[in-house]
């Protein structure tokens, strides 16, 4: 009885646990576009949690998340119905193959790589902020193939869809709450088709954990797009272009000790 209740009160504290993370998580990412999978996931591998698992969980999770943020993000005006659709496909065809090349793949292999580029991405974006007059609104060249590349690693590294999207769509010259609100909304149906994938190969499991995700994430989900309404274009930028770059940093750092 003692043990049953013990084992009842773990789960319960680690349901807290992850719903601060959940609304910590989703303040960050609903507001500049990024860093849910990855806040998420750093806690569940600091935690002893294999990859596969925290990938498929905090995919899970997001599928709730993405599609309160993104109804959110439309409600509020954010979302370019054009980039959008050319986000969206590509993006979670990219995500399926990813899921299904996680469980033979290391992802930490190619994480180094990936950083290295966010980083150039980020300081870039920070610069044009600080030295050019924010752009009014250039339409993005590269997208269908971005939001493949996004889908792919977002699920090899549990999380990476925003990082890699909105940072380069910001670096391209779209307008930051347009790229924020669009690929937010876009990343539902990455999620969706991620957390598919994983059902289908390895399962879910740690619902304590997908719960609390769930619930921290749904809640800050409105406030956070709504923060990206009414936050100056270059304000964005610069957050953006600073998270990136201190994310970028410490998965380098992390990879070189």
């Amino acid at each position: 009885m003692q043990k049953r209740a013990s084992v009842s009160q773990g789960m319960w504290e680690d349901l807290l646990l992850f719903v601060a993370v959940g609304f910590a998580a989703q303040m960050v990412d609903g507001a500049i576009g990024m860093a849910y999978g990855v806040i998420s996931s750093s806690v569940m591998l600091s935690l002893g949690v294999p990859p596969a698992t925290t990938s498929a969980c905090v995919h899970a999770a997001e599928t709730f998340t993405t599609a309160v943020s993104g109804a959110s993000h439309w409600k509020f005006g954010n979302v370019d119905r054009k980039l959008l659709l050319r986000l969206a496909l590509p993006g979670a065809i990219g995500g399926a193959i990813g899921a299904y090349l996680l469980t033979n793949l290391d992802g930490d292999m190619i994480k180094p790589f990936i950083s290295g580029y966010l980083l150039l991405i980020g300081l870039f974006i920070v610069w044009k902020a600080l030295t050019k007059r924010v752009s009014e609104g250039a339409e993005p060249a590269t997208v269908a193939p971005l939001g493949f590349i996004g889908g792919l690693l977002d699920s090899i590294g549990g999380g990476g869809w925003g990082p890699i999207v909105t940072s380069s769509l910001i670096g391209q010259g779209a307008t930051p709450r347009y790229a924020i609100g669009s690929v937010s909304l876009a990343e539902f149906f990455v999620t969706l088709t991620i957390s598919a994938t994983f059902v289908a190969t390895i399962g879910l499991e740690l619902w304590p954990i997908i719960t609390g995700l769930i619930i921290g994430g749904v809640i800050a989900a409105p406030f956070a797009a709504y923060a990206t309404k009414v936050l100056p274009d270059k304000v964005l930028m610069i957050l953006v272009g600073c998270v990136v770059a201190i994310l970028s940093l410490r998965t380098i750092v992390q990879a070189l000790t």
